[in-house]
């Protein structure tokens, strides 16, 4: 995070620049290669980098198609609570005029195209210090890795990244949401034996989920961030629920690194 910070309190650098985001996205897997190559030396037998593409093509296609499907359900989450109004012309306005199918392909183009960025913290986060972290005790150290996944980002919170009404109710929001995604990562890696598959599906939570959230719902002004943050935690914690109970073992490892029994 650091090398975030640095150019944004010496040279002023925006952090909405994705290359001045790029090499603290990186540090998680830099940190974790430098420790499974020289500190431990344990290799990487275990750390999913095959692509596995004809393998885990149905759980690359959940992590490609799962964003815009969450996004769905918040919204029809926000309706049914009486929290969010459907406005048509919103939407349009917050696209710009593109097309909502248009403007929803573009973006899942995008996530396949900067998967690549997102390896760096699911290769360190998810691939390697949740399964290390607490072993033996996989929820345990999935919710230990959640909350140091979430203070990670904190310090975005207030270098202008991402603006919250009241910061802190903000960040105890912003928190909560790490946990149901953290799960849904850990399950896809699990499922799928490459570290490739979460890399994907954290693209598009970033690039396709929030975009559309932020147009549908925090664009228009009728929520805030955190609330949008709360009603995404509904869907996304069903889903993790449903995810971890059906995870092959909770090992900590994919799939095809498992012992067997």
């Amino acid at each position: 995070m650091t090398l975030i910070l640095g150019p944004y309190l010496l040279l002023g650098w925006s952090l909405l620049n994705p290359l001045v985001q790029l090499p603290g996205a990186m540090m998680p897997a830099v940190a974790a290669w430098i420790v499974r190559k020289w500190v431990t030396r344990e290799g990487f037998g275990d750390a999913g980098l095959r692509l596995r593409l004809r393998e885990a093509w149905p759980q690359y296609l959940l992590a490609l198609l799962g964003p815009p499907l969450v996004a769905g359900a918040m919204v029809v989450t926000a309706v049914l609570f009486g929290w969010y109004d459907w406005d048509t012309s919103e939407l349009n306005e917050s696209l710009g005029g593109v097309p909502l199918p248009v403007a929803l392909l573009g973006l899942m183009a995008l996530s396949i195209v900067l998967m690549p960025v997102f390896w760096g913290e699911e290769f360190g986060w998810t691939g390697y210090l949740r399964p290390r972290l607490l072993v033996g005790r996989p929820l345990l150290s999935l919710l230990l890795t959640s909350l140091l996944w979430a203070l990670w980002h904190y310090p975005l919170a207030f270098t202008g990244y991402t603006d919250f009404d009241n910061v802190l109710v903000g960040l105890l929001c912003w928190t909560a949401i790490f946990f149901p995604l953290q799960a849904l990562f850990t399950a896809l890696y699990e499922h799928s034996g490459s570290i490739w598959v979460p890399s994907l599906a954290h693209a598009g939570n970033n690039f396709v989920l929030w975009a559309l959230a932020g147009a549908l719902m925090i664009d228009s002004g009728q929520l805030s961030s955190s609330t949008v943050n709360l009603v995404a935690c509904i869907p996304l914690s069903l889903l993790a629920i449903w995810a971890w109970r059906s995870s092959p073992r909770h090992t900590g490892l994919p799939l095809e690194t498992q012992p067997a029994r």
